[in-house]
């Protein structure tokens, strides 16, 4: 378990936000292959701190996963065994 911790306090926040650099407007639901990178292994959402999402699209990003949750795109709760 401290293993997962540490790889996900690894990832370096970058300065600029990923979004705003390729000046995305609107995060898609239907993209939910891309929406994979901001979840946990557990499936939670991964806050900005970690993503280095600013907070304009870090509630669309937020919207989206919720969204393609309930159309069953991505899962609420992964179980680990």
């Amino acid at each position: 378990m401290k293993r997962r911790k540490k790889n996900l306090r690894k990832r370096a926040r970058s300065n600029v936000c990923p979004f705003c650099k390729t000046k995305v407007t609107t995060i898609k639901w239907e993209d939910y292959e891309s929406l994979k990178e901001y979840l946990s292994p557990r499936g939670r959402i991964l806050p900005r701190s970690i993503t280095g999402v600013c907070a304009k699209h870090q509630k669309l990003l937020t919207e989206a996963i919720k969204r393609a949750r309930h159309l069953a795109l991505l899962p609420f709760v992964v179980k680990l065994d």
